[in-house]
C-alpha cells in the first residue's frame, strides 16, 4: 500500500481551503498509516487558485476540471460545487479513473443521487460523501450508546442542523437560496444529509413523514442594487415514523436557516424507557445521558479531546470545526485503504440516496399537505 494519497480539488472556496488546512495539520494524527498530499486545485475564477500557491505540495493550477481530471499524479479528487454541478462532474470524476470524496447532497435531487451512485458502483471507485459532525466525541458516544440498545424500548427521536445568519433581510442572495443551483429541496439539499446521517447509519430511516416547510423572505437583494427571487424553502421540520425494534417511533427531522439564535448547531437526541443520550455543539464537550434508577436523572459527562482517531492535542481541550473535517478524512483514507475496521465511516452513496427520498417525500408531503411515505 502506498501510504501517500494525492488528492486533487475542484472547486477551491470555502470547503476547498478548509480540506487544504487539514492537510497541513496531518502531522497533528498520531498512527495513522496512510497520508493525503494536496497536489492539484481546480476552481473557474484564477483569483481563488492564488490561496493555494502558499500550499507547498501544490503543483496544478487549473481552471477547467477535466484538464485536473487528465493528470496521472491524483488519486483522489474532491469536490465542493454548487449542487447543479454534482452529476456531471462526479461523472467526470469516475470517468478519468478517480476515487471521489463528493460534497453534499450528492446531486441536485433524488434522480440525480441515485444516476450518481449507480455509475460510482458500475466504475469500481470508491465514493463517500462528506457528513463531519458524527466525528466529534459526543457524536460518537451518542451514537454507540443508541447502537447498544441500552436505551430499552425508544420512545423518540430529535436530529437538527440550525442556522441563524439568514435572519437578516438584507443579507445578498447566493446560488443556496435559488432552486435551479441548490435544488427544490433547499434548505434540506444544504443542511440535511449532516442531520440524516446518524439515524440512517443506526437503520433508522422514517417509513413515512409529515413535512412543514417554509419560505420566509421571497426576496433577497441581489448584490447590484436590485432584488433577486430567494425560491428555496428556508426551514424544514420533517415529523417522520420509523420502525425502531419492530416498533413505530417518531423521527424529527429539523433543518433550518432561519432559527434565531443559533449560529451553527447541530443536535443528536435519542430518548428510551431506560435510557437517553443528548448531544447539542452549543455545548461541544459536553454529553447528557438520561437514566432511570427509582428516580429518573440527566447526567452530565465532560468529554474532552476524545476524537475516534488520535491526535497530539491534550484530553482537556475540545474538538472543533476544523478537527473534525480532519477526522472525517482520516475515515475515508483509511477506509479507502480497507483498514478503518468496525470505525464510523464517511456517509454512502446508498446513504446520500436514502437522504434524498427522505426530501422527495417531504416535498410531496408538502405540496399534499398529508402523510407521504419514504422511497
Amino acid at each position: 500500500m502506498n501510504p501517500v494519497v494525492r488528492v486533487g480539488i475542484i472547486g477551491g472556496g470555502l470547503m476547498g481551503r478548509e480540506v487544504a488546512s487539514a492537510f497541513g495539520r496531518w502531522f497533528a494524527l498520531l498512527d495513522l498509516p496512510v497520508r493525503p498530499e494536496l497536489v492539484g486545485v481546480c476552481d473557474v475564477n484564477p483569483a481563488v487558485l492564488e490561496w493555494f500557491r502558499q500550499v507547498p505540495t501544490v503543483r496544478h493550477f487549473d481552471t477547467d476540471h477535466r484538464a485536473l481530471l487528465a493528470r496521472g499524479d491524483i488519486d483522489v479528487v474532491y469536490v465542493a460545487v454548487p449542487h447543479h454541478l454534482h452529476e456531471a462532474i462526479y461523472a467526470d470524476v469516475l470517468a478519468a479513473g478517480k476515487d471521489l470524496f463528493a460534497e453534499k447532497p450528492f446531486g441536485i435531487d433524488l434522480a440525480a443521487a441515485r444516476r450518481i451512485r449507480d455509475l460510482g458502483a458500475k466504475s469500481g471507485r470508491f465514493v463517500r460523501v462528506s457528513s463531519e459532525f458524527p466525528f466529534l466525541p459526543g457524536a460518537q458516544r451518542a451514537f454507540q450508546l443508541a447502537r447498544s440498545g441500552a436505551l430499552g424500548r425508544l420512545i423518540e427521536v430529535r436530529s437538527a442542523f440550525l442556522h441563524s445568519s439568514d435572519l437578516d433581510p438584507k443579507k445578498p442572495i447566493n446560488w443556496k437560496r435559488q432552486n435551479r443551483f441548490c435544488g427544490e429541496a433547499g434548505v434540506m439539499n444544504d443542511l440535511g444529509l449532516h442531520v440524516a446521517h446518524l439515524p440512517l447509519r443506526l437503520g433508522w430511516k422514517p417509513e413515512s413523514l409529515f413535512a412543514q416547510l417554509q419560505k420566509i423572505y421571497p426576496q433577497r437583494p441581489d448584490g447590484r442594487g436590485g432584488m433577486a427571487a430567494c425560491d428555496t424553502w428556508d426551514n424544514a421540520t420533517l415529523h417522520g415514523t420509523a420502525t425502531i425494534g419492530g416498533e413505530p417511533v417518531p423521527l424529527k427531522l429539523e433543518m433550518k436557516r432561519l432559527a434565531p439564535t443559533e449560529t451553527n448547531t447541530w443536535i443528536f437526541e435519542a430518548l428510551g424507557t431506560d435510557h437517553g443520550v443528548r448531544f447539542s455543539t452549543k455545548e461541544p464537550k459536553t454529553l447528557w445521558r438520561f437514566r432511570r434508577d427509582q428516580e429518573q436523572w440527566w447526567e452530565k459527562t465532560d468529554l474532552g479531546f476524545a476524537t475516534p482517531f488520535k491526535t497530539i492535542t491534550g484530553g482537556i481541550f475540545e474538538p472543533g470545526f476544523p478537527d473534525i473535517l480532519q477526522q472525517m478524512w482520516a475515515a475515508f483514507l483509511l477506509e479507502r485503504a480497507g483498514l478503518l475496521g468496525d470505525r464510523f465511516g464517511c456517509a454512502t452513496p446508498d446513504e446520500a440516496v436514502a437522504h434524498h427520498e427522505l426530501w422527495a417525500a417531504a416535498l410531496a408531503s408538502h405540496r399534499e399537505q398529508r402523510v407521504c411515505r419514504v422511497g
